[in-house]
C-alpha cells in the first residue's frame, strides 16, 4: 500500500524520483550497517556458551573498526597477555 503511494506520487511529480531514491539508500545503507555492527562486532556476544568473552579472543592484528585512517594491522606485535 505504501509503495502504491509512493509510485503515484511519483508519477504525478517526477522530481520527487531522486528524494525517493536518497532516501530509500540511506536506509539501506544504515540497516547493512547495524547488522554488520551486529555480526562482526567484537562488543557483540550471540554464543555465551562457546564463546562468552569474543573480545579476549582479538590479536592485535585484527582490524575490526570499520575504517581505519593511515594503520597498518598487519604490523602490529602482540603486547598483552593471554586471559
Amino acid at each position: 500500500a505504501m509503495f502504491r503511494i509512493m509510485v503515484t506520487h511519483a508519477k504525478k511529480h517526477p522530481s520527487l524520483i531522486p528524494l525517493f531514491l536518497i532516501i530509500g539508500s540511506g536506509g539501506v545503507g544504515a540497516a547493512l550497517y547495524v547488522m554488520r555492527l551486529a555480526m562482526f562486532n567484537p562488543d557483540v556476544c550471540w554464543d555465551k556458551k562457546n564463546n562468552p568473552e569474543p573480545w579476549n579472543k582479538l590479536a592485535p592484528n585484527d582490524q575490526y573498526k570499520f575504517y581505519s585512517v593511515n594503520v597498518d594491522y598487519s604490523k602490529f606485535k602482540k603486547d598483552r597477555p593471554d586471559f
